[in-house]
């Protein structure tokens, strides 16, 4: 019982951090109609500059310094690249994003090599924060959790409370209407842009340190994150919320059960067949696209959005 009291904070750890980088895509999404191949490849820049100035300038540092390059590079590629493809439609836009990721991908294996980086946790942040009957809550799933609800928090913040919140929530479903009132719209749609690739690069030197920093780290969560992004409902930011904790819990409590499906299968009298060899953990990393599937066919607007709650 207390492995699995661990086990949940990890999940919600996690989800937490997946809701972190969803939700510039789900902003970028719900403003500019764009379904952003290379977010995950600001992700995984996140990381890797995330890296490189923490051995420079230290890991607090590289927490501010990273995602205000990554966001920069984001403000650049929608005002010089995106918004010239606009006038073409919403597959040239999908073309273009799913490019940026290529290049994003040959320069970091230009910069640091082919293989993963060595990316420790902090000096500060090392070792248990607490332990449940023996199994240990390391302090950075606490910080991971805790940043991530702090940034969220601020950003849920600026987007009710604030003037510029209100322009972006206008914006959403009343462009005409903002631009004729004397707003930039394009220039709204270029700060969320960057917005969202900075968000993505925070949770890259937050995650990169949790996990493996590696070339191919964006396509194994971008792969995640869409999921995520449609099972909450395309452009619900509440939706992506309770997506990536049930997600990010789903599959780490997963991890920990190595019970084999022949056991869960022969209760109910099926045939003898190679796959109950199989155990739980083990079909871990396939249960959010299993999840996905089944949100598809009963509710394809999505499981846990809606089409009115958007941003």
């Amino acid at each position: 019982m207390d492995g699995w009291i661990v086990s949940l904070l990890n999940g919600l750890s996690y989800g937490l951090l997946l809701f972190l980088l969803s939700a510039g895509l789900t902003l970028i999404f719900s403003l500019m109609g764009v379904l952003n191949f290379a977010h995950a490849s600001f992700y995984m820049l996140g990381a890797y500059l995330g890296h490189s100035l923490t051995q420079a300038l230290g890991f607090g540092w590289a927490l501010l310094v990273a995602p205000l390059l990554v966001g920069l590079l984001g403000v650049a590629f929608e005002r010089w690249v995106l918004r010239r493809v606009h006038a073409h439609g919403h597959v040239a836009e999908l073309l273009v994003t799913f490019g940026l990721s290529y290049v994003v991908l040959e320069l970091v294996r230009l910069l640091w090599g082919l293989g993963p980086i060595h990316n420790p946790v902090p000096d500060a942040l090392a070792g248990p924060l607490f332990t449940v009957g023996g199994m240990p809550f390391s302090r950075y799933r606490a910080f991971m959790a805790g940043a991530s609800l702090l940034v969220l928090g601020a950003l849920a913040w600026a987007l009710v409370r604030t003037r510029l919140g209100l322009i972006v929530r206008a914006a959403l479903t009343h462009p005409d209407t903002v631009q004729t009132l004397g707003h930039d719209v394009p220039r709204v749609f270029m700060g969320v842009f960057g917005a969202g690739a900075a968000l993505a690069a925070l949770a890259g030197v937050i995650g990169g340190v949790a996990f493996v920093t590696e070339p191919g780290m964006a396509a194994t969560v971008g792969s995640v994150l869409f999921v995520v992004v449609v099972v909450g409902g395309l452009g619900s930011l509440a939706g992506a919320f309770w997506a990536s904790l049930f997600i990010g819990t789903l599959q780490t409590l997963a991890v920990g059960i190595d019970l084999p499906l022949g056991e869960l299968l022969g209760r109910q009298g099926v045939a003898e067949h190679p796959l109950r060899r199989l155990t739980v953990s083990q079909l871990a990393p396939v249960l959010p696209y299993a999840l996905l599937v089944l949100v598809l066919i009963v509710r394809p607007n999505g499981w846990l959005g809606r089409s009115e709650d958007r941003a």
